[in-house]
């Protein structure tokens, strides 16, 4: 009889746990989740993916130790929509606005909404830009438990800020103030970073890590600039008081050494994943811990930077702005040393709008019971496995509304419109302009335009871009 009563009272706590009742127990052994978005890094600015002048030995060994996909995308070719897809799962044809003025929605779930359903903690820390209505939009109101750095896409332009947040309340970045510089915006977002891992907690965790680099404006500690020597061309500014380069009324500090400077940015980044890494092994989390590192879109021409001295978008066509490949294939990176015990190259295409699904897949959140989520992506966890499931071949599909003269001027111009179907990828520059189609794998430089070739697959392509647009 006693044995039969602990057999019941077994089943009873059992179905009890996955009902809700409490799920601590489980939520303890899901993994924790730290996703690291750069701003504006190429594809072939680290080098685990080529031929780059630019030191990343971190990265270059979570490559190693991981997953690197080769066929990854972004949300888009410019900063805010392409954050915008990463965080509520939806590509351009889901999109309202895909010009970089969207912001969120306050019905919008995110990512962060749908990972508080598994019990985790979650934070933001860097750079946000994509929600500016305070208990409305911003981080706090869309699923994260905390919130560090940078709100404004303006913010976002400066390394060494004299203003940070910290959930909804204004911080005085003194170091920074009177022309100083003595706190790297990155090197505030590491310190925060690691401080949070540190934590004692009993939920998994989940953290967005934003960084705000090497998009301009250039600048980085001369501890990771000095040790290039590149040929360079001096950025100019606004020396002379008005514009001297590219976008200077935006970057007005001129900078000597502008690939040096870049370069260094960018082995700072690598620098800082270094420490995360250290931290989670210190901590025991490692093991545990899924770290994704990849960049919101294409390399820019800003502030003196030089896409083509580094061939930053290499063997890609264009950059930010773009939507050839070089805007919006970018480096992808994926550590999980629990599941994921040999290293190796995926040729999957997928782009963030996957992202959502795949960190609720991976904690065991059926979105069919999420309220209000709206999504049109895949979830790629099949992959992340030393025996990958091969996934469906699917169309991803990507549209840009530019905006006309000055970049952020507001006004809506020409929209652009990308799709990728196998080894296949259309474009169209503008709703009257011609369609573009290319092998993208015989031809990542879209070089060779197949239309009249395959008119059969331009037609199917066409009617996709004329049912979006």
């Amino acid at each position: 009889m006693k044995a039969r009563i602990s057999h019941l009272l077994r089943n009873f706590l059992n179905i009890a746990l996955f009902a809700g009742v409490s799920t601590s127990a489980l939520a303890a052994d899901k993994p924790n989740i730290i996703f690291i978005l750069t701003d504006d890094l190429g594809f072939n600015q680290v080098g685990a993916y080529g031929n780059t002048p630019i030191k990343t030995p971190n990265l270059d060994q979570m490559a190693s130790n991981g997953i690197r996909f080769d066929q990854a995308y972004s949300g888009n070719t410019v900063c805010s929509p392409s954050r915008v897809s990463l965080f509520t799962g939806r590509d351009g044809r889901y999109m309202a606005n895909n010009s970089n003025t969207v912001e969120l929605n306050h019905k919008d779930i995110t990512l962060a909404h749908v990972l508080k359903y598994a019990d985790y903690d979650t934070t933001l820390i860097g750079k946000y830009s994509i929600g500016q209505q305070m208990g409305v939009t911003d981080p706090l109101a869309m699923g994260f438990d905390t919130w560090y750095g940078m709100y404004s896409i303006l913010e976002g332009h400066r390394q060494y800020p004299q203003i940070l947040w910290r959930d909804g309340q204004k911080i005085r970045i003194k170091e920074n103030e009177g022309g100083r510089k003595g706190a790297y915006a990155q090197r505030l977002f590491t310190d925060e970073a690691i401080s949070y891992i540190k934590q004692a907690r009993e939920n998994p965790f989940f953290m967005m890590l934003t960084y705000s680099s090497p998009h301009a404006e250039l600048g980085v500690p001369e501890q990771f600039s000095e040790q290039y020597q590149l040929s360079e061309k001096p950025y100019h500014g606004m020396t002379g008081g008005t514009p001297a380069d590219k976008y200077a009324a935006y970057y007005p500090e001129p900078v000597e050494q502008p690939n040096a400077v870049l370069a260094g940015m960018v082995s700072a980044l690598d620098h800082y994943v270094g420490e995360i890494l250290d931290t989670l092994e210190q901590q025991g989390q490692l093991d545990n811990t899924i770290i994704i590192f990849t960049s919101d879109n294409g390399p820019h021409d800003e502030g003196g930077a030089d896409p083509e001295f580094f061939q930053a978008s290499a063997p890609y066509k264009g950059q930010k702005r773009d939507l050839y490949d070089g805007g919006i294939h970018v480096p992808m990176i994926l550590q999980w040393p629990e599941k994921i015990k040999q290293g190796r190259i995926d040729n999957t295409p997928w782009a963030f709008a996957d992202v959502l699904p795949t960190l609720a897949d991976i904690a065991d959140v059926n979105l069919n019971m999420v309220p209000r989520v709206s999504t049109n992506g895949v979830s790629i966890k099949g992959l992340l496995s030393d025996k990958p499931t091969p996934m469906q071949e699917r169309i991803l599909y990507w549209e840009f509304s530019k905006q006309v003269g000055d970049p952020n001027s507001g006004i809506i111009g020409d929209t652009y419109q990308a799709a990728r179907k196998g080894d296949w990828k259309a474009v169209r520059y503008g709703f009257d302009a011609p369609l573009e189609l290319y092998n993208i794998i015989a031809d990542p430089n879209e070089s060779k335009n197949l239309a009249k070739d395959h008119s059969e697959l331009a037609e199917q392509f066409l009617q996709l871009f004329e049912q979006y647009k």
